[in-house]
C-alpha cells in the first residue's frame, strides 16, 4: 500500500490540476498535485516538498479531506488530499505533461486519475 498525499491548490478562485505525461503510471490521467510520502515525513511536509519539487510553487498546507483508498490492478494507494493556498514560487512544468489552473466547474470535464474522482466530487460539495 503506497501512501501519498495531493495538494488542492487554491488561487485566484481556480484550482490547481497535472495531467501525468505519457511515460508515468496511469498516462495521461489528471490528478492533483502531491507524491509518495517518505519515511518519518509528516503529510504537510511531503506536500510542501513534492509541490515545490515538481511544479517550483510554495503552498501553506491547510485543512485535510476524507483520505481515499484505492486499488489500481497493479498497485493500491491511500491518497491524503489537503487543500492548500498558493504562496509563491513561478510554476515549472518539470514531469507533467502539462499543468493548469482549472475553474472549479470544469473539473467533472477532465479524464482523471480514478483515485483521484471522489476528492474531486468531495471538493465539488463543499
Amino acid at each position: 500500500m503506497l501512501h501519498v498525499t495531493c495538494a488542492l491548490i487554491e488561487h485566484e478562485g481556480k484550482i490547481l490540476i497535472c495531467q501525468r505525461s505519457a511515460q508515468m503510471k496511469l498516462p495521461l490521467k489528471w490528478e492533483f498535485p502531491g507524491g509518495k510520502v517518505e519515511t518519518g515525513e509528516s503529510y504537510e511536509t511531503c506536500l510542501m516538498r513534492e509541490v515545490e519539487e515538481e511544479l517550483g510553487l510554495r503552498v501553506v498546507v491547510g485543512e485535510p479531506m476524507t483520505p481515499v483508498e484505492h486499488h489500481y490492478p497493479e498497485f493500491s494507494l491511500l491518497l491524503y488530499p489537503f487543500r492548500c493556498r498558493l504562496v509563491g514560487g513561478t510554476l515549472v512544468v518539470a514531469e507533467h505533461a502539462q499543468v493548469r489552473w482549472a475553474e472549479p466547474e470544469e473539473l467533472l470535464q477532465f479524464d482523471w486519475a480514478a483515485a483521484d474522482i471522489p476528492i474531486v466530487r468531495a471538493y465539488l460539495e463543499e
